[in-house]
Protein backbone atom coordinates (compact mmCIF):
# COMPACT_ATOMS: atom_id res chain seq x y z
CA UNK A 1 0.00 0.00 0.00
CA UNK A 2 3.04 2.11 0.89
CA UNK A 3 4.17 1.69 -2.73
CA UNK A 4 0.99 3.30 -4.21
CA UNK A 5 0.55 5.88 -2.12
CA UNK A 6 4.15 7.44 -3.55
CA UNK A 7 3.53 6.42 -6.72
CA UNK A 8 0.02 8.74 -6.14
CA UNK A 9 2.01 11.35 -4.50
CA UNK A 10 4.38 11.59 -6.99
CA UNK A 11 2.25 11.81 -9.85
CA UNK A 12 0.57 14.12 -8.08
CA UNK A 13 3.52 16.38 -7.59
CA UNK A 14 4.10 16.28 -10.86
CA UNK A 15 1.25 17.31 -12.25
CA UNK A 16 1.45 20.58 -9.96
CA UNK A 17 4.33 21.66 -11.39
CA UNK A 18 3.57 21.11 -14.78
CA UNK A 19 0.72 23.19 -13.88
CA UNK A 20 2.94 25.84 -12.97
CA UNK A 21 4.81 26.51 -15.87
CA UNK A 22 4.51 29.59 -17.43
CA UNK A 23 5.54 31.21 -20.71
CA UNK A 24 7.56 34.30 -20.99
CA UNK A 25 6.21 37.69 -21.41
CA UNK A 26 6.03 38.99 -24.83
CA UNK A 27 7.50 42.26 -24.00
CA UNK A 28 9.91 42.94 -20.97
CA UNK A 29 9.63 45.44 -18.53
CA UNK A 30 11.88 47.91 -18.60
CA UNK A 31 15.25 48.68 -17.04
CA UNK A 32 14.87 50.42 -13.36
CA UNK A 33 15.18 54.06 -13.13
CA UNK A 34 14.11 54.34 -17.09
CA UNK A 35 11.05 57.48 -16.71
CA UNK A 36 8.15 55.77 -18.08
CA UNK A 37 7.25 56.24 -21.46
CA UNK A 38 10.87 56.67 -22.87
CA UNK A 39 11.41 52.58 -22.72
CA UNK A 40 14.06 51.72 -25.34
CA UNK A 41 13.38 48.40 -26.98
CA UNK A 42 16.57 45.67 -26.97
CA UNK A 43 16.93 46.15 -30.52
CA UNK A 44 17.83 50.31 -30.05
CA UNK A 45 20.12 49.35 -27.41
CA UNK A 46 22.33 46.76 -29.39
CA UNK A 47 22.78 49.20 -31.87
CA UNK A 48 24.00 52.24 -29.57
CA UNK A 49 27.66 52.43 -29.14
CA UNK A 50 28.97 53.72 -26.15
CA UNK A 51 30.25 57.04 -26.22
CA UNK A 52 34.37 56.27 -25.67
CA UNK A 53 34.37 52.24 -26.28
CA UNK A 54 35.77 50.29 -28.99
CA UNK A 55 32.27 49.77 -30.49
CA UNK A 56 31.94 53.35 -30.42
CA UNK A 57 35.68 54.07 -32.23
CA UNK A 58 35.39 51.41 -34.93
CA UNK A 59 32.33 53.12 -35.65
CA UNK A 60 33.61 56.94 -35.86
CA UNK A 61 36.88 56.57 -37.49
CA UNK A 62 37.59 55.75 -41.14
CA UNK A 63 39.10 52.55 -39.67
CA UNK A 64 40.85 50.32 -37.07
CA UNK A 65 43.14 48.79 -39.58
CA UNK A 66 45.93 50.23 -41.43
CA UNK A 67 47.67 47.56 -44.19
CA UNK A 68 51.29 47.29 -44.96
CA UNK A 69 52.82 46.13 -48.12
CA UNK A 70 55.48 42.80 -47.95
CA UNK A 71 58.18 43.69 -45.53
CA UNK A 72 57.47 47.26 -45.03
CA UNK A 73 56.65 49.12 -42.41
CA UNK A 74 56.11 52.94 -43.67
CA UNK A 75 52.75 54.90 -43.35
CA UNK A 76 51.15 55.72 -46.99
CA UNK A 77 49.23 58.46 -47.82
CA UNK A 78 45.89 56.32 -47.35
CA UNK A 79 47.24 54.82 -43.58
CA UNK A 80 47.74 58.24 -42.90
CA UNK A 81 44.18 59.05 -43.47
CA UNK A 82 43.34 56.38 -41.54
CA UNK A 83 45.42 57.31 -38.53
CA UNK A 84 44.13 61.26 -38.52
CA UNK A 85 40.61 59.83 -38.22
CA UNK A 86 41.59 57.54 -35.31
CA UNK A 87 43.95 60.88 -33.87
CA UNK A 88 40.41 63.17 -34.03
CA UNK A 89 38.45 60.56 -31.75
CA UNK A 90 40.93 59.77 -29.42
CA UNK A 91 41.26 63.82 -29.39
CA UNK A 92 37.70 63.73 -28.33
CA UNK A 93 38.18 61.28 -25.37
CA UNK A 94 41.68 62.55 -24.22
CA UNK A 95 41.49 59.96 -21.17
CA UNK A 96 41.29 57.04 -23.60
CA UNK A 97 44.43 54.85 -24.10
CA UNK A 98 44.93 52.69 -27.18
CA UNK A 99 46.69 49.40 -28.02
CA UNK A 100 48.52 49.30 -31.33
CA UNK A 101 48.83 45.83 -32.53
CA UNK A 102 51.58 44.71 -35.26
CA UNK A 103 50.82 41.68 -36.64
CA UNK A 104 52.42 39.89 -40.15
CA UNK A 105 51.67 37.38 -42.80
CA UNK A 106 52.63 33.69 -42.26
CA UNK A 107 56.15 34.18 -43.94
CA UNK A 108 59.42 34.37 -42.41
CA UNK A 109 60.42 33.29 -39.22
CA UNK A 110 58.65 33.53 -35.95
CA UNK A 111 61.27 35.91 -34.95
CA UNK A 112 61.39 38.20 -37.99
CA UNK A 113 57.39 39.07 -37.88
CA UNK A 114 57.40 39.53 -34.43
CA UNK A 115 59.98 42.29 -34.88
CA UNK A 116 58.27 43.31 -38.47
CA UNK A 117 54.87 43.70 -36.12
CA UNK A 118 56.76 45.73 -33.77
CA UNK A 119 57.89 47.60 -36.32
CA UNK A 120 54.41 48.28 -37.75
CA UNK A 121 52.86 48.77 -34.45
CA UNK A 122 55.34 51.47 -33.57
CA UNK A 123 55.39 53.27 -37.31
CA UNK A 124 51.36 53.54 -36.72
CA UNK A 125 52.42 54.86 -32.67
CA UNK A 126 54.93 57.46 -34.27
CA UNK A 127 52.28 58.70 -36.49
CA UNK A 128 49.10 59.40 -34.07
CA UNK A 129 52.37 60.79 -32.01
CA UNK A 130 53.20 63.36 -34.87
CA UNK A 131 49.41 64.15 -35.21
CA UNK A 132 48.99 65.56 -31.28
CA UNK A 133 48.33 61.99 -29.41
CA UNK A 134 50.26 61.94 -26.50
CA UNK A 135 52.73 58.75 -26.47
CA UNK A 136 51.81 57.81 -23.59
CA UNK A 137 48.30 56.84 -24.25
CA UNK A 138 49.55 54.46 -27.05
CA UNK A 139 51.01 51.17 -26.15
CA UNK A 140 52.31 48.68 -29.05
CA UNK A 141 52.29 44.94 -28.69
CA UNK A 142 53.54 42.46 -31.94
CA UNK A 143 52.20 39.42 -32.36
CA UNK A 144 53.94 38.76 -35.60
CA UNK A 145 51.86 35.76 -37.68
CA UNK A 146 50.21 34.21 -34.69
CA UNK A 147 47.18 35.96 -34.86
CA UNK A 148 46.18 36.06 -38.50
CA UNK A 149 42.86 37.40 -39.87
CA UNK A 150 42.55 35.67 -42.95
CA UNK A 151 43.42 32.00 -43.36
CA UNK A 152 45.52 31.22 -46.38
CA UNK A 153 49.02 30.88 -47.93
CA UNK A 154 47.59 33.34 -50.73
CA UNK A 155 48.27 36.82 -51.48
CA UNK A 156 44.99 38.28 -50.75
CA UNK A 157 45.18 36.53 -47.21
CA UNK A 158 48.67 37.81 -46.73
CA UNK A 159 47.89 40.89 -47.49
CA UNK A 160 45.16 41.00 -44.58
CA UNK A 161 46.91 39.67 -42.60
CA UNK A 162 50.09 42.09 -42.59
CA UNK A 163 48.37 45.38 -40.75
CA UNK A 164 48.07 47.40 -37.25
CA UNK A 165 44.87 47.19 -35.63
CA UNK A 166 44.17 49.83 -33.06
CA UNK A 167 42.28 49.19 -29.61
CA UNK A 168 40.71 50.68 -27.11
CA UNK A 169 41.87 50.36 -23.31
CA UNK A 170 40.49 51.70 -19.88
Amino acid sequence: MSRLSLTVTVLAMSAALAGCAHKAPKELPPEPGTPIGQESSSSDMTNAAVPGSQADFVASVASDTIYFDTDQYNVDSADGATLQSQAQWLARYPDKRITVEGHADERGTRDYNIALGERRANAAKNYLVSLGVAAARIGTVSYGKERPVALGSDEASWARNRRAVTVTIQ
